[in-house]
């Protein structure tokens, strides 16, 4: 059966954006409420509470989330990974900063693209897309190259899981569309992710001896409620319809520009400087990112 998935139109692309700024900014408000929530806790603590706004949606829109429809095992699978991407996204900002982190996280796209052109049947790329893929991908390896060489201290471990999350990040979105998952709902396929991922990132959390919460200052409560209300919970719920009406190939490569995006907020939230450097790496993104979507920029003629 042909995939009834399209290439991306100007709603797509404009909701694409908005969802890669506010992706772009989580990394900066998980710095923020560290010092009053421990770093995986903040995970579970997010998972938890987009959880529980996902069920009253549900309710109000009446959805049935709990119906026998086959997706048991391929939804605990993907909590599963969910979960251990974003313990490791929390555990490994305490060993490495966030525009390190972003760099080795977003390695995912590149990931997702192989893995839906090797399991999913209409997933593919053209030549000069998977050049596009490269440019983009190496917009953001500049603009984090010198911050590399200027760190005076080891940040193996968080890099290491930084990579690990990414290849968490792909197989996830991989799951979800090679299996029933596809089939579901958008609120289906986050609240397996959100429910499962909220138990094992809290027992992960305890697991570490981690202090949990130590002090709920407006900065933590505000940071909090960014990262579940407007991230685990609009963002995703929006993200995962997305996923159902479009290619997710074309979809993920416009999550190059949240690295980038971050950088800008990390320049205007914590002080970071924006460099010459920098602005060449957006607009080797930029042109990345239109190389990989040229088919689909004449809208109007599709």
């Amino acid at each position: 059966m042909p995939d009834s998935r399209r290439p991306l139109d100007p709603f797509a692309a404009t909701a694409m954006v908005l969802l890669s700024a506010m992706w772009g900014f989580q990394q900066v408000a998980v710095k923020l409420a560290a010092h009053g929530i421990s770093l995986v806790m903040q995970g579970a603590m997010r998972s938890a509470i987009a959880f529980v706004l996902l069920l009253a949606w549900a309710a109000l829109r009446r959805i049935r989330l709990f119906e026998r429809d086959g997706t048991l095992w391929p939804g605990l699978a993907a909590g599963i990974l969910f979960g251990s991407e974003f313990a490791m996204i929390y555990a490994g900002l305490a060993h490495t900063t966030a525009s390190r982190m972003v760099v080795f996280l977003y390695l995912a796209p590149c990931l997702t693209a192989l893995g839906l052109a090797r399991f999913v049947p209409g997933e593919t790329l053209s030549p000069l897309q998977w050049a596009g893929v490269v440019l983009a991908f190496s917009g953001i390896v500049v603009a984090f190259g010198d911050g590399f060489l200027a760190q005076g201290r080891e940040t193996l471990v968080g890099d290491a899981l930084g990579v690990a999350a990414a290849f968490g990040w792909a197989a996830t979105t991989v799951l979800i569309r090679a299996t029933r998952l596809a089939r579901a709902s958008a609120s289906k396929t986050l609240a397996w992710q959100l429910g499962v991922s909220a138990v094992l990132m809290l027992a992960i959390s305890r697991a570490m001896g981690e202090p949990g919460v130590i002090a709920m200052t407006p900065l933590a409560t505000a940071s909090l409620a960014y990262q579940s209300v407007v991230v685990a919970f609009a963002s995703y719920l929006m993200w995962f319809w997305l996923l159902t009406r479009y290619l997710a190939s074309r979809l993920a490569v416009f999550s190059f520009a949240a690295p980038l995006f971050g950088v800008v907020f990390g320049h205007l939230v914590l002080g970071d400087a924006l460099t010459p450097t920098f602005v060449a790496a957006a607009l080797l993104v930029g042109a990345g990112i239109a190389l990989v979507n040229l088919r689909t920029l004449r809208w109007a003629s599709a």
